[in-house]
């Protein structure tokens, strides 16, 4: 499967079989014999009807992806494919809140890094995020309390993955 050069709003892989990236085959197989007990067309154990179509397709993802993933070298290009559409689409890896993340305070400037998968980090400082017109509070770690909801999107330090920081305004 290309993902390269399509837009991919599907579900991935790991998605479909509720499983994380960095997931381990033995974690990937026991999704993956769960994923296809729940979608199994025959063990649904209902009539025909509408749905039992969106179930054998739930089943046809489910295979596809186990096939993908169990193979490690079908995975290594399925992740690189998947790495590629994401730098093109800015799709983040992983979506993070605020109290996710660690803060190194140096002075008056505060650091919010969060740990990549590759061993570096996804880093922002107050700064940038002052110059983007949030406000924190590091002390309660909220928004200030004419900020909006609002979210970012942090590279990481070393590797093309990318964050999606959430900042809501708590009151």
């Amino acid at each position: 499967m290309s993902l390269t050069g399509k837009i991919f709003f599907q579900k991935t892989y790991y998605e479909v079989l509720s499983v994380k990236e960095d997931a381990s085959y033995d974690e990937i197989k026991v999704s993956y014999k769960s994923a296809l007990l729940n979608s199994h067309p025959d063990k649904l154990h209902k009539k025909y009807d509408a749905s039992r179509d969106h179930h054998e397709l739930d089943f046809l993802e489910v295979q596809k992806a186990w096939e993908v993933l169990s193979d490690s070298k079908s995975r290594a290009n399925y992740n690189k494919e998947l790495q590629a559409s994401r730098l093109e689409l800015e799709i983040p890896a992983n979506e993070v809140e605020l109290g996710d993340m660690s803060v190194k305070t140096v002075g008056d400037l505060q650091e919010l890094f969060y740990e990549c998968r590759c061993g570096d980090y996804f880093s922002i400082t107050s700064l940038e995020l002052r110059e983007m017109g949030i406000l924190l509070d590091m002390e309660s770690v909220h928004l200030s309390v004419d900020s909006k909801p609002a979210s970012v999107l942090i590279p990481c330090g070393s590797c093309s993955l990318k964050i999606r920081l959430s900042i809501d305004h708590s009151p």
